[in-house]
């Protein structure tokens, strides 16, 4: 017997009909005698609908007023999947974030959970063998009172924060895809499916571009050594056997669990990147903390930063890039900084894309990334900028090039076999 958290997003509950299909997935794990906690998302388009809702009635509104209004859709999925798993002879009951409760920081619409309290369904487990069914993407500031939520994809974040919390064997993410992809196979139809992902790789894949998990999640995975297992919750409930040890799907787990391990997992890219140059800066202490402080203050992530070397001593060309959607303003916000940074001009684009190569294996291997450069260059592929990490290295290209990018290093690497 285990005990398991199954988390299902938003499309794998997007009506009733779905919902219980879902319940037969927890039925089969239920039946065989596992302790099942289910974490659920909102029905599928319901939470752009709220958040068009509160748009609507107030363009400037009050970000506790708007979580308490996006919240509601995660407690009418958890509510209506108890109903349906009682229907089917299933103890269940249904929990929202306040009333465990999860607790978290004060940001609203984007706040990080602190803590979670396991014990009570730790002893439903054991006095009643009730299912818990918990409204995910939300918690409660402790201080205050007030309900929050932990932004898109934060259901995926619950799920494995209840799970090292109730010291949970696994948490099962079911999704609309049966795994982890070396890539997009919509991009690469060859893609293979992975059996098993590194922690740290898959960290790389999610922060990549890759869409499976909510990076968070896959950060609270490795610190609290929660297994995740993405599977599809579209497969027919009753052709699973739920005593399998490897069921289909991608389990990420610590890396001492993975006996061969390929030089390169897989190939992320993400096209949300735009470029900022800003040109002969003052080369000086206290330059870069000019730039990047006011782009930090205005909640603007920075990624790839590349700073040429000075030739005359004097000044230097800065370049790095921010998501797409932070283009304009990361440019304003520079523009208001210009007396304190210094700088001629500031060029850009936002007709970019960035692909990266990950894997473990190329601590232990050199000239990965030499063969990629040499690879694309063949293919006429320009590289704006290159950045790397021990087990990673991202290229900046122009977008047009993406898709042609990711299909030559995914073969480059052997992943089309």
């Amino acid at each position: 017997m285990a005990r398991l958290v199954m988390k299902f997003g938003g499309t794998s509950v997007a009506d009733v009909e779905r919902i219980r299909n879902v319940a037969r997935h927890v039925k089969r794990e239920y039946d065989a005698g596992h302790e099942v906690a289910v974490v659920v998302s909102a029905m599928a388009g319901k939470t752009n609908e709220m958040v068009g809702w509160c748009r609507e009635a107030a363009p400037l509104h009050d970000a506790r007023e708007y979580d308490t209004v996006v919240a509601a859709g995660e407690q009418i999925t958890s509510g209506l999947l108890a109903m349906t798993l009682e229907a089917m002879g299933v103890t269940a009951r249904s929990w929202q974030g306040w009333q465990l409760p999860i607790l978290t920081s004060n940001a609203h619409g984007s706040a990080r959970i602190l803590n979670v309290n396991g014990g009570e369904l730790i002893k439903r487990f054991k006095e009643r063998n009730e299912v818990a069914v918990l409204s995910g993407f939300q918690g409660i500031h402790k201080e205050t009172g007030r309900i929050t939520t932990l932004g898109r994809g934060g259901s995926d974040t619950s799920a494995v924060a209840i799970a090292a919390a109730i010291q949970a064997d696994r948490c099962d993410i079911y999704t609309d895809v049966d795994g982890v992809y070396t890539t997009d196979p919509r991009v690469v139809p060859r893609a293979r499916r992975l059996e098993r992902i590194a922690f740290e790789e898959m960290l790389e894949l999610a922060s990549q571009g890759a869409k499976v998990l909510q990076v968070r999640s896959v950060e609270l995975g490795t610190v609290h050594n929660v297994r995740i297992f993405v599977r599809s919750s579209f497969d027919r409930p009753e052709d699973i056997d739920p005593y399998a040890s490897h069921p289909p799907g991608t389990l990420i787990c610590d890396e001492e669990e993975i006996v061969e391990q390929q030089v390169v997992t897989g190939i992320a890219f993400s096209k949300d990147e735009a470029q900022i140059s800003i040109r002969r800066v003052r080369d000086k202490p206290g330059v870069a903390a000019a730039i990047f402080g006011p782009l930090a203050d205005a909640s603007i992530n920075v990624d790839m930063i590349v700073q040429n070397v000075s030739a005359d001593g004097a000044t230097t060309d800065i370049t790095f890039t921010v998501p797409a959607s932070d283009y304009d303003r990361a440019r304003e916000v520079l523009k208001a900084a210009h007396d304190q940074i210094g700088y001629d001009r500031i060029d850009g684009a936002s007709d970019v894309a960035k692909v990266s190569v990950i894997g473990i294996g190329m601590r232990s291997h050199v000239g990965v990334a030499a063969e990629a450069f040499s690879a694309l260059a063949e293919r006429g592929i320009n590289i704006r900028a290159i950045t790397t990490s021990e087990i990673k290295f991202s290229v900046l290209i122009d977008a047009a090039y993406t898709e042609l990018a990711v299909r030559t290093l995914h073969t480059l690497y052997g992943l089309d076999k």
